[in-house]
């Protein structure tokens, strides 16, 4: 093998321990807090932790197994059942990562009509509409027999009809496809958090001019006082842009070398790089391990579930009671 092989089977390795756990633990966090449970994004995290989890135990162990063995992974109709479930699942990820955009700039821009805006009956038309989405284009990429073993991302996924009819048909289909889910949700999630920032930097500059005025009025404060409270109000303001910039970056990363090579190799007959190919799909594939981490395991709320389970497992009892909990919907 070669060392650029090695890498990325490393890499792919990492990425499906580190999504499998993670997604798991999700999904446990879940099952266990009733708060989440009862919180309209629980319902777009679980259908997203769901996908990532199909996704990692489908599609990521048979890409390892292409990287590493260059061959095809197993009979032609079980790789087209993997293939039909890599365009499903990617899809609807996809999806749901822009119902959980919508539901929190609602939740910012609108805090005091947002549980009148946004209800579980909402959530399930919008997770109905990602599924008759997905199914959608899975179905007639199916039916159409687009999905197989593409050798330039050594996965079982969408590739080239032969016929040059069935190359046109496929060249239109692959930038339908991209333009309502891709690009789609690139605007998406620009839009939206986009708009929570400017509603977050708008509160942090109202906090920023109350503390200011007070520091103003306490004549007697101490330097060392004030310098902290003027770091507080830094910090704060960065804390937001980072976080936007997380939901919107990892997106942006993980996807976008992916799909540029989706659509230019239609355009082109020079093969590109094989290594090139499965390092665009490992990237693909690593937003299924980002995702726990930017969308649940870092905020406060699963972070205190995970550390009641610890509790509950080690038989030690929470130190703040595991009754009494606040939670926030969204915290810039």
């Amino acid at each position: 093998m070669h060392t650029a092989e090695i890498a990325l089977s490393l890499l792919l390795v990492v990425i499906i321990v580190v999504s499998l756990l993670s997604n798991v633990l999700v999904l446990i966090c879940f099952l266990y807090n009733a708060e989440i449970r009862k919180q309209v994004p629980g319902l777009f995290i679980l259908n997203l932790t769901f996908c990532n989890l199909l996704l990692s135990a489908s599609s990521m162990p048979l890409t390892l197994f292409g990287v590493l063995s260059n061959a095809h992974p197993g009979g032609q109709i079980f790789c087209q059942v993997v293939g039909f479930l890599d365009t499903f699942l990617t899809t609807n990820s996809m999806l749901s990562m822009a119902a959980l955009s919508i539901d929190r700039w609602v939740a910012v821009v609108f805090p005091l009509s947002y549980h009148s805006r946004i209800r579980h009956r909402d959530a399930v038309i919008a997770l109905a509409y990602t599924w008759m989405h997905s199914l959608s284009f899975s179905v007639v990429a199916a039916c159409l027999s687009w999905v197989g073993y593409h050798q330039l991302y050594a996965s079982c996924t969408l590739c080239n009809g032969r016929a040059v009819n069935a190359k046109t048909q496929f060249a239109i289909y692959t930038m339908v496809l991209h333009s309502l889910t891709f690009l789609l949700v690139s605007v998406v999630l620009c839009v939206t958090y986009l708009k929570v920032l400017k509603v977050a930097r708008f509160h942090c500059k109202r906090i920023d001019v109350i503390t200011m005025q007070t520091l103003v009025l306490l004549v007697d404060i101490h330097p060392s006082v004030r310098q902290r409270c003027l770091e507080e109000q830094k910090r704060r303001r960065q804390r937001a842009t980072r976080k936007i910039s997380t939901f919107i970056g990892t997106f942006v990363v993980c996807f976008t070398p992916y799909v540029i090579t989706r659509i230019v190799e239609l355009f082109v007959t020079e093969p590109f790089n094989p290594y090139w190919g499965m390092l665009c799909k490992s990237l693909a594939y690593s937003k299924a391990a980002c995702d726990p981490f930017v969308y649940s395991l870092l905020r406060h709320q699963y972070r205190k579930t995970c550390s009641d389970i610890i509790n509950r497992l080690l038989k030690r009892s929470s130190p703040n009671g595991s009754g009494h909990h606040m939670y926030c919907i969204f915290r810039v």
